[in-house]
């Protein structure tokens, strides 16, 4: 007996319908299925695939010139490989190469799976890809315009974020800050502009500096390059960025269509100490590859930039003010290109100044009033400090002593004035643990075990 097929208002029919249409809906939208996407001001922000070069904001040439430097660098490759290495669709570069094999830049060294082929550079196509080389060696990822990156850094601006009192504390998780404190950190965060963090030093001013990003939470994404009149400045860098993947799709086919020339990072936070040089803060070029690489304000879009020990730095203090004077004010940056351009980029990052110097004396007073929130990190309290132990002593396995740490506080703090220091507790615990490993027995907190930390730890404070 044959088994009816089910109706139209049958509830199995009514089920493949939602299914197809649901799947349409994703093929349609497929920033849908990036549940995990980066969240900007009003809504996700996913960059998509384009369907064309001058979709990309690309020219035949300049991806001509990276698939050909790319060919010189490593010989032969399939068109797939050379997609994957400059971050565009397959369907492009196989036209592409198809055109460029008629005009006899690059021929078939054998044939390749799915319908792809093996290619390498003819002598006509060595000789143009060395006179490309000799501008820049640069074949990674095709630079996405400057224009998209300007869109891009609007639409996942800190000005979107609003961090609350809960974002705060999960921000701040494992340090031991006040309300006090917090509730003087959070209108300076949400403010996503200059911000003074000064007090002496211990006190955990990196510490909080650090940590102030993850307050904004989510992802970004940031294009790999920029190109910008022929320059191609290299923004997404490994040692300042931290890439988060998206999952990886269902099936072997990936339909979310994200244009890979750009990566998903976390929400950077960069930090530059004493080392921090005014080259550093404009496009450098590298004479010899003719790469250009991107400042470090540009770097941290939409994101922290911390200025550590500030006021140490090995160029004078007033280099750096009368630099970023304008953009702190404005949120816009000006830069020039090696070729002698002057480029408009967003400053658009919440600019955190540590130090442990009193900040009157550093800088005037035009430049304070363009930093609105100053906020001194005081010393902790005694309550604060005992349980500053009890933290650190959970994390390293000592076991918290109440009476010891009263002995260490009469003995060691109130008998010499010696201020507290949020840092103290971790640095003596320390002591005593690498003491107590020496000794080869457990690690205790003890009258003889703090004397002995605090005779090593202060000999020369």
């Amino acid at each position: 007996m044959q088994t009816p097929c089910p109706t139209d208002s049958s509830p199995d029919a009514d089920a493949a319908l939602d299914a197809a249409l649901a799947r349409i809906g994703r093929l349609a939208n497929p920033s849908e299925e990036c549940e995990d996407g980066p969240s900007s001001g009003g809504g996700a922000f996913v960059p998509v695939e384009p369907d064309s070069f001058r979709d990309a904001g690309l020219t035949d040439s300049k991806v001509e010139a990276l698939a050909l430097k790319f060919l010189l660098a490593r010989g032969d490759a399939t068109g797939r490989e050379i997609a994957d290495q400059i971050k565009l669709p397959f369907v492009l570069i196989d036209e592409l190469l198809r055109e460029l094999k008629d005009s006899r830049l690059v021929v078939h060294r054998g044939s390749a799976p799915m319908n792809d082929f093996q290619y390498q550079l003819s002598d006509l196509g060595r000789e143009r890809g060395r006179r490309y080389s000799q501008h820049c060696t640069y074949f990674g990822s095709a630079p996405v315009s400057l224009k998209n990156y300007i869109a891009s850094v609007k639409a996942q601006s800190l000005a979107g974020q609003h961090p609350t009192a809960d974002d705060l504390q999960r921000a701040f998780e494992g340090l031991l800050l006040g309300k006090s404190i917090l509730d003087r950190l959070g209108p300076a965060i949400n403010s996503g502009r200059g911000l003074f963090l000064f007090g002496p030093s211990g006190n955990g001013k990196t510490s909080i500096a650090e940590r102030i990003t993850a307050a904004f939470g989510r992802e970004i994404w940031i294009p790999r390059a920029i190109g910008v009149d022929g320059e191609i400045i290299r923004l997404f860098d490994p040692m300042n960025h931290e890439e988060a993947p998206l999952t990886p799709g269902n099936g072997l086919y990936d339909n979310r269509k994200i244009d890979k020339r750009w990566v998903r990072v976390r929400r950077p936070t960069i930090v530059a100490g004493g080392e921090l040089t005014i080259s550093q803060l404009e496009v450098t070029i590298n004479a010899s590859t003719g790469i250009c690489e991107a400042p470090l304000q540009m770097k941290s879009n939409c994101g922290t930039l911390v200025i550590d020990d500030f006021g140490r730095q090995r160029m004078h203090i007033n280099e750096l003010l009368n630099r970023w004077i304008v953009p702190l004010e404005k949120r816009i940056d000006f830069l020039s290109l090696p070729n002698g351009k002057k480029i408009q980029v967003p400053f658009d990052q919440l600019v955190v100044f540590s130090t442990n110097l009193e900040p009157r004396d550093l800088v005037d007073e035009a430049f304070l009033r363009r930093i609105p929130y100053k906020i001194e990190v005081i010393d902790p309290t005694e309550d604060e400090f005992h349980r500053l132990f009890e933290l650190m002593g959970r994390e390293l396995g000592i076991s918290y002593r109440r009476e010891s740490v009263e002995y260490l506080i009469t003995a060691h703090y109130r008998r010499v004035h010696r201020p507290f220091r949020f840092c103290h507790p971790r640095d003596l615990l320390l002591q005593v643990r690498n003491y107590c490993k020496y000794l080869n027995c457990p690690a205790e907190m003890t009258n003889g075990h703090f004397d002995r930390a605090v005779e090593n730890y202060f000999a020369v404070m």
